[in-house]
């Protein structure tokens, strides 16, 4: 396993792998046996950045959530795990009432919320401290003065280590972040997006905006991250789904455009170059660009991870990522 650090102040800062494991559906839609065994395999491989939230997965079951929070408390609790495992969680994206489908009427991110859901997932974890915890969603309710000095009361009084943000406009990111240094206080040092090779479609307006998908890594974030350099990206779905192999999970409309074909026809010469596959390739040219990037995998067997455990491994030519770079 490879590592990366995440935070920027040697007190707080952590040694995490290289490669995430999200476990969203683990406790929902995976049961908890197989959940066990691909958690043990992943720290077994050395791996130990672990991904999660307080509404994971509510519309697997119609609940609130915190179904993935609970799982991962007794996975801790039977296994002896200790702070060698850094957990991350999130925030404000908690239904009010419980949904089985994605919905707006969530929780939010008011100094109540973020104090009392904090508090419940350290209880669901078995955890006197949060390593890690996002603002999940964007939050037009709450100031940004009030989300940012809550946040930012929780690592002074010692409960939550780092603090990151998940799907967000960057120009609110960059806000929040100036307030915090501004005020001398901790702020967003990990943010959380949809990343991968494929460039899909940032105009296509979604369940929470008119204006595009603000989960999505755009041009603009790119760009802030490399002026911000002690910024980490967790790249959330970084394979689609499996829509890169699997004719049954069709790309979609976000991907419908010209350059999508000739991406993939660059991706699949460079994985028949280096005899890895091509969802091996697409996470290998994610960990190894310029900008810091923490690929966050699921995994729904032992075998599906190995294949992303094995791509940390993987090293591109120059020559390889300036072809994967060149194709548009």
């Amino acid at each position: 396993m490879k590592y990366r650090m995440i935070g920027s102040d040697p007190k707080s800062r952590r040694r995490v792998s290289a490669l995430s494991l999200g476990a969203m559906l683990f406790g929902s839609a995976i049961d908890e046996a197989t959940s066990f065994a691909i958690l043990d395999r992943f720290v077994e491989a050395g791996g130990n950045f672990i991904d999660t939230a307080n509404n994971y997965a509510y519309w697997v079951n119609g609940t609130q959530g915190g179904e993935s929070e609970a799982l991962l408390g007794r996975w801790r609790r039977s296994r002896g795990i200790g702070d060698d495992i850094v957990i991350a969680t999130k925030l404000g994206g908690r239904p009010n009432v419980p949904a089985n489908t994605l919905t707006l009427d969530i929780e939010g991110l008011s100094a109540k919320v973020i104090r009392e859901s904090s508090e419940r997932s350290r209880e669901r974890l078995g955890v006197d401290k949060l390593d890690l915890l996002y603002a999940h969603i964007e939050e037009a309710r709450a100031p940004l003065e009030e989300i940012v000095e809550s946040f930012a009361g929780l690592v002074e009084e010692g409960s939550v280590g780092l603090l990151g943000a998940s799907n967000h406009w960057v120009w609110r990111l960059e806000r929040s972040r100036s307030l915090a240094a501004a005020a001398g206080l901790p702020g967003y040092e990990v943010v959380q997006y949809h990343h991968s090779y494929l460039r899909p479609r940032t105009d296509l307006p979604t369940l929470r905006s008119k204006d595009g998908n603000l989960g999505l890594t755009s041009g603009d974030l790119l760009s802030y991250l490399r002026a911000e350099p002690a910024l980490t990206l967790v790249a959330y779905s970084p394979l689609l789904g499996g829509g890169y192999v699997r004719p049954d999970k069709p790309l979609g409309v976000a991907f419908d455009h010209a350059g999508t074909p000739r991406r993939l026809a660059a991706l699949r010469e460079v994985a028949q170059e280096t005899g890895a596959t091509v969802n091996q390739v697409v996470l290998a040219w994610l960990m190894g660009g310029e900008i810091q990037v923490i690929p966050l995998v699921g995994a729904s067997s032992v075998e599906q991870l190995e294949e992303s455990l094995a791509a940390v491994e993987l090293e591109l030519t120059e020559e390889q990522r300036a072809k994967l770079d060149a194709a548009y």
